[in-house]
């Protein structure tokens, strides 16, 4: 018996350009076509963010309401999550989709800097954005870039900010965050078992850093995030032609670490996430 592995797409970010990669999916058309090829290469989580017609990083709920619906009906079961996330946006406009009811949305518990800017995820901010998500019935990824970050979500989930069981992202190899390392990562996951033991956890690897990442997840237990988000690369010799190449890429080695890609509906009672309709 293999154990499944929640293989999560993160289609599009807020950086990568076509001009890095003509992969890079853009407009909402170009989202959904590369998500379902992500999807039938065996991923069942999008990660989601849209962008303005300059390819400048957007909030605007319409975008992502076209691709959350393109997504339920071209991937059936498959989780949508948005992201909540936005270098230098307004931190109003940050949870404007969230009425729009996803089934998750991502959920950093602190600030960090980032080469260029720092990630803005005040306090009151972070806690509204938790109440937003407990409101609309959705479940939150807490994205852990600095260790701090591991403890705030502690504290959410004392409150009942956060219901029990959350889902943890690691997010590794940022310059200025936390760095890429497998001491750094094994720390994290005895930490993560003391604070919050009934977590479920992923790990995402940043640049020349996500397949190392995905490897580690794969023999430990824990669930794997891929895509042009991260990494516009398939390898050091060439661009990855798509998003679903990269998730191919997990699956095809799944086997050696007994795993399997989980299917929407396993990926969803891991998740404690309701049956799709």
């Amino acid at each position: 018996m293999t154990e499944p592995v929640i293989i999560t797409i993160a289609i599009t970010g807020a950086l990568p350009r076509k001009k890095d990669n003509p992969a890079v999916p853009v407009t909402p058309p170009e989202q959904i076509e590369s998500t379902h090829e992500a999807f039938e290469a065996g991923a069942s989580l999008v990660h989601i963010h849209v962008r303005n017609p300059d390819e400048s990083p957007s909030s605007d709920p319409e975008l992502y309401g076209r691709v959350q619906e393109g997504v339920r009906k071209y991937c059936p079961g498959m989780i949508v999550q948005f992201s909540t996330g936005g270098r230098g946006r307004d931190q109003a406009a940050r949870g404007a989709m969230l009425h729009l009811k996803p089934d998750m949305a991502s959920l950093a518990t602190g600030s960090v800097n980032f080469p260029t800017n720092i990630y803005e995820n005040p306090p009151d901010f972070v806690e509204g954005l938790a109440a937003t998500m407990l409101e609309n019935g959705i479940k939150p990824e807490i994205e852990v870039f600095d260790l701090a970050m591991l403890y705030n979500a502690a504290n959410l989930l004392k409150k009942g900010l956060l219901k029990p069981a959350p889902h943890v992202q690691f997010v590794m190899g940022i310059p200025n965050a936390m760095p890429a390392r497998r001491s750094i990562f094994d720390f994290l996951r005895a930490e993560l078992r003391a604070v919050m033991p009934e977590a479920t956890w992923v790990a995402a690897g940043i640049g020349r850093h996500q397949w190392e990442v995905n490897q580690w997840c794969l023999a430990e237990g824990g669930h794997c995030r891929t895509g042009l988000e991260d990494n516009t690369r398939f390898d050091q010799s060439r661009l990855a032609a798509s998003n679903a190449e990269l998730v191919k890429k997990i699956v095809d080695v799944c086997a050696r670490h007994g795993r399997h890609p989980a299917s929407p509906a396993e990926a969803r009672r891991l998740l404690g996430l309701k049956p799709a309709l």
